[in-house]
């Protein structure tokens, strides 16, 4: 466990999967090459946040439906009816894991795959939250039950970055160098199958048991392969969705595209079967496209283009902390000035000030208040907890009606003690 006096939980997620600070770790392994860690040198387990028998508690007890699960044979998925069944009477539903078929086939040899944990587990779920808020990509969990001498999947590159958390039991890794580095999200490995199949073959970058604690951390492209040893292994994978410059690319080219010269109609009666008349079609349009994102006016508004697109794109890949009805609008009534109060983990909420109001924008509504709360609605999204009666510029009725409205909303929860 943490040998730094700290819990587990109270260390910065990132410093659980490596012992190089984040700028050491962001200069010589993201995105380049992997980084393995034994748990010795992590000082501290992942026991907080997963366990073989919360696996157990997963398949027998939470009626998990696909797709948060899923089952793989020798590198075969298998087909759903293999391992679900409807769960009875009032919950007749035939997609819910059963956990007599999963006993079945995981005896058989079948990985078991928790897919989603990041949205069913509240430990891995504030780990995600954390390590996703550090690393600036969104980020999701699933975890891989591999029986005892079995391999779940064929030597394959994933399209996200990885980190790997050995749970229990053993698991033999063997990793290679990619045959398409940084692959998007459209292009999978199965576009290079025989590549990577061959390239598995090779001499690898990476040969290693894991045990309980070890991490690793794996560049999306980069091919690997893995068998459970001599009993059950459980291991974590944390996917991170690196945002990348194909992004802006995409928009420096949806900004370009408004020049005239790009919205010119192409020849009339041209033909696309006649790649020698489209040459040189295809040779003015790339140099107006050229001239066009010379132009030193569209940095600026570039610029801003990007930051909107990806903003967006955060906001729906990484949603804030789930909040609790009940418990919010028994606070919302008990609600007074000594109460304190925090923005929601994860939430981002935007505020613009109008003539006359202040809003909050997140990105399904619009919370609109009165002016004078302006302060008071600055304070209250910056990230620290406050309490309701030091929220500035407003008297301490205004302080609580104020915080009232946001905490129904959804803005603001309740602040830890």
């Amino acid at each position: 466990m943490a040998t730094d006096g700290r819990g587990p939980g109270d260390r910065p997620a990132l410093s659980r999967c490596t012992t190089l600070d984040r700028d050491s770790f962001a200069r010589d392994h993201w995105a380049q090459r992997p980084l393995f860690t034994r748990a010795a040198e992590l000082g501290q387990d992942f026991s907080d946040l997963f366990s073989s028998d919360d696996v157990d508690e997963l398949v027998s007890s939470r009626a998990l439906r696909t797709p948060f699960v899923r089952m793989a044979k020798e590198g075969e998925v298998l087909p759903p009816a293999r391992f679900t069944a409807p769960g009875g009477f009032g919950a007749e539903v035939g997609d819910q894991l059963s956990s007599e078929k999963v006993l079945a086939e995981f005896s058989d040899g079948a990985t078991l795959v928790l897919q989603g944990l990041h949205r069913t587990w509240p430990p891995i779920a504030e780990f995600t939250r954390r390590l996703s808020a550090e690393l600036g990509h969104p980020c999701q969990v699933n975890a891989y039950i591999t029986p005892a001498s079995s391999r779940g999947f064929d030597p394959h590159y994933d399209v996200h970055d990885v980190f790997v958390l050995q749970i229990a039991g053993e698991k033999h890794w063997r990793i290679h160098e990619p045959v398409h580095p940084d692959p998007l999200r459209d292009q999978p490995w199965s576009d290079h199958r025989e590549a990577v199949a061959a390239r598995a073959t090779e001499a690898p970058a990476i040969d290693a048991v894991f045990r309980p604690g070890d991490a690793l951390y794996l560049p999306r492209g980069w091919i690997h392969s893995a068998e459970a040893l001599g009993g059950v292994s459980v291991h974590l994978t944390i996917g991170v969705a690196a945002y990348t410059r194909h992004e802006v690319v995409q928009e420096a080219i949806a900004h370009a595209a408004d020049a005239v010269a790009l919205r010119a109609s192409l020849p009339l009666g041209f033909d696309p079967d006649d790649v020698e008349a489209l040459r040189p079609i295809v040779d003015d349009t790339l140099d107006a496209l050229r001239a066009a994102l010379d132009d030193p006016s569209l940095r600026p508004a570039l610029a801003t283009a990007v930051s909107e697109r990806l903003s967006a794109r955060r906001r729906s890949d990484s949603p804030p902390a789930p909040v609790r009805p009940l418990a919010t609008v028994e606070a919302a009534g008990a609600l007074s000035t000594d109460t304190a109060v925090v923005v929601r983990p994860g939430l981002r909420p935007r505020v613009t000030t109008e003539v006359e109001t202040v809003t909050v924008r997140l990105p399904r509504k619009a919370i609109a208040l009165p002016i004078a709360a302006r302060a008071a609605v600055s304070r209250l999204v910056d990230g620290t907890a406050v309490r309701v009666g030091d929220l500035p510029e407003l008297d301490e009725a205004s302080a609580v009606v104020v915080a009232r409205r946001l905490l129904r909303e959804g803005v603001v929860v309740l602040a830890s003690t």
